[in-house]
């Protein structure tokens, strides 16, 4: 290999998603050098929709890193969920009973739209349609990365290699084997979701209990509505027409007074639900973070909140280390992360077992105990207090990273 295709950096960055992106921002902001390499195309990345759903902390961030202004223009700012079942409303104030605080719709793509643009602004190296990235020598002081890129093979020969390339990259596959465990729960049904070309039907979101099954409304944007249906988790789309989904979404969110708008369906997609996690976090000088570590059902709305959260940590411990020598930080990464984690799966978990119709529920007996924990929650302070402060985000569990901007 030429010297010319051997480069040197302190952080390759393995993916150019929201964690990957914001790992390399916050490192672009305190003066230490990242190459970012994606395998998909810049077009895939920025159209590719997924979360959308934005914790206070999350939007803070973004904003405190330069990349929140289209953020605060266009985001949609929520200060409450509703709650539907037995065919009556019920709402769960997040900002009274969290001190002020809410969530932001803003799609996924949106975010990654604005962190590629602030990072080919200030010039610090972002590849895109990699191939056969290969993670080498992450046991050692010297880890590497190989990979092609235009035909070329190329060699970057890093300090610090964080694997932020989802759960079917090959970081995490890189660990040797048993030295890292995995836990992981299969829920027995799927989301199908839609996204139809029609203003929201309400302000904010509805999570709605049905004998038939859970659903969800949701929005991207004041012209695009984002709905999701309880399926099975094995279900062909082909069995779902328009008609169809529109018919089982009117029977679902039936509510007296209220109506659910209809309009031509641009995207629609099966998702399993399935809780997973890996621990540790990190292996020699390989960090994981993101999907790349943990998976949680997108009931509780926490998958780019947590792959945020992760690398607002590993930020802090690299700029540590690099600045002082500190290595403190950067061995307690997994230990800092993880309560994090496991707390948002088990809200995620609990979300998903007090909404969703459950297969074996054959006298109903599951269904009266979610209706009463869901009574429950909407009559009692204290039990909407945890789900909303759970909904906009608990406290991060790390300082902020020192002199952001």
């Amino acid at each position: 290999m030429s010297a010319a295709n051997v480069t040197r950096t302190q952080v390759g960055i393995v993916g150019a998603g929201p964690a990957g992106l914001v790992l390399g921002h916050l490192l672009h902001l305190q003066g230490i050098e990242s190459v970012v390499l994606e395998d998909r195309s810049r077009e895939y990345v920025e159209g590719r929709v997924r979360a959308g759903v934005l914790e206070q902390g999350t939007v803070d961030l973004l904003i405190e890193m330069g990349v929140g202004e289209r953020l605060k223009r266009e985001g949609l700012v929520h200060h409450g969920v509703e709650l539907r079942f037995g065919g009556k409303g019920h709402r769960i104030p997040f900002d009274e009973l969290t001190g002020g605080r809410g969530i932001t719709i803003y799609g996924q793509q949106e975010v990654v739209k604005d962190l590629i643009a602030a990072r080919l602004e200030s010039g610090a190296p972002l590849l895109f349609e990699v191939e056969d990235v290969r993670p080498e020598a992450i046991d050692s002081d010297s880890p590497v990365l190989r990979f092609s890129h235009g035909g070329e093979e190329r060699e970057l020969r890093c300090d610090v290699v964080a694997g932020c390339d989802g759960f079917h990259g090959v970081c995490r596959p890189a660990v040797p084997d048993g030295a890292l465990s995995f836990r992981e729960h299969s829920y027995p049904f799927g989301w199908l979701g839609i996204l139809a070309e029609v203003a929201p039907s309400s302000e904010e979101l509805i999570y709605c209990h049905h004998d038939r099954g859970f659903a969800l409304h949701s929005m991207r944007s004041p012209e695009l509505t984002r709905l999701y249906l309880q399926c099975e988790p094995d279900e062909s789309i082909d069995r779902w027409p328009d008609e169809r989904i529109w018919e089982e979404l009117h029977t679902r969110f039936a509510c007296e007074g209220w109506s659910l708008e209809e309009g031509p369906i641009v995207e629609r997609g099966i998702t399993p639900m399935r809780s997973f996690v890996a621990e540790p976090m990190q292996y020699g000088r390989l960090f994981l973070a993101g999907d790349a570590v943990h998976i949680v059902p997108a009931t509780g709305a926490k998958g780019l909140n947590l792959a945020v959260a992760d690398v607002r940590v590993l930020a802090d411990a690299l700029v540590r280390w690099f600045s002082t020598g500190d290595d403190t930080l950067l061995e307690g990464y997994s230990e800092a992360c993880l309560p994090r984690v496991w707390k948002a799966q088990h809200f995620a978990w609990w979300m998903t077992s007090m909404f969703h119709r459950m297969p074996d529920d054959r006298d109903g007996f599951m269904a009266r105990l979610q209706r009463a924990q869901l009574e429950y929650v909407c009559s009692s302070k204290a039990a909407a207090t945890s789900l909303a402060e759970n909904y906009v985000g608990l406290a991060y569990l790390s300082a902020p990273v020192d002199q952001i901007v």
